[in-house]
């Protein structure tokens, strides 16, 4: 926990999340890690299968509140497999969007971009934030940057959309793995010819797409799968805890989940 702590600080979650150790004892041994995406139960039984230690994951297990873990249910079930099997369960989520080399650090390194500021500034001052702005080293088009991250990330049902001029030139993008639609003011202000998000919802991208016709400044839509924006993230994360138990002298063996969790399997 405390190396977890130490490269994604919980001071760095928003308010509303959960983030954290949601099972197990902070004294028990911890010999094996698996690392995922998601809680689900298909990736808890490939856990309980590899017999490892520590399910760490982005998202949260028990983000909103439950009034009962019974085994009967959708939570208290995964919760009642996690503990007879030893196994703890920890998630880092909006504070490993926020810690520098975090998901949107990996994402904006997608377009080839290698220096970039928070959309969204911690106000500590530390450079860390919410989502990342940065500029191209060459002038290029929506299309190519959405052929890039079609390339880049991992193939999935929904693929890779593009909302307003696929011609357009681009020098500044700007990005947010996972949903970031709530950043909008963010991203103008920003000045970004382009924004790289996912799970855009219709109105907040039409009214997006529509404000140059009130002279604001207009960004070019690309939208990914919600699961490959932060998924690409996990080759990171796994490096980042190598080499800090490394560090420490520890011996963690680690394991990436083989789980592909993205809930979309076909598109007619």
């Amino acid at each position: 926990m405390d190396v977890f702590d130490s490269l994604w600080p919980p001071d760095l979650a928003e308010d509303w999340d959960t983030v954290g150790l949601a099972v197990g004892d902070p004294d028990a041994e911890v010999r094996s890690i698996l690392l995922a995406l998601d809680p689900t139960d298909a990736v808890i039984a490939e856990a309980v299968v590899l017999g490892a230690d520590l399910l760490f994951t982005h998202h949260p297990l028990l983000l909103r509140g439950v009034t009962s873990v019974s085994a009967g249910s959708l939570k208290g079930g995964a919760v009642h497999t996690l503990i007879t099997n030893g196994i703890a369960q920890f998630n880092a989520h909006t504070n490993a969007d926020s810690a520098l080399g975090g998901v949107s650090d990996v994402l904006i390194a997608l377009t080839g971009i290698t220096e970039s500021q928070p959309l969204v500034p911690h106000p500590d001052g530390s450079g860390r934030g919410i989502g990342r702005v940065g500029d191209l080293g060459d002038v290029s088009t929506v299309r190519d940057i959405a052929r890039t991250l079609a390339e880049r990330l991992p193939p999935t049902t929904t693929g890779v959309r593009i909302g307003g001029d696929p011609a357009a030139e681009v020098t500044r993008v700007a990005v947010c793995g996972g949903a970031g639609d709530s950043l909008f003011d963010a991203v103008r202000a920003s000045g970004a010819d382009v924004y790289i998000t996912a799970d855009l919802r219709h109105h907040p991208a039409t009214e997006a797409l529509d404000t140059a016709n009130r002279g604001q400044a207009r960004p070019q839509l690309i939208d990914v799968s919600h699961w490959a924006s932060e998924s690409v993230w996990l080759a990171a994360a796994r490096d980042a805890l190598d080499t800090a138990f490394a560090d420490r002298g520890l011996s963690v063996a680690l394991q990436s989940s083989a789980v592909n969790t993205d809930p979309w399997v076909e598109r007619y």
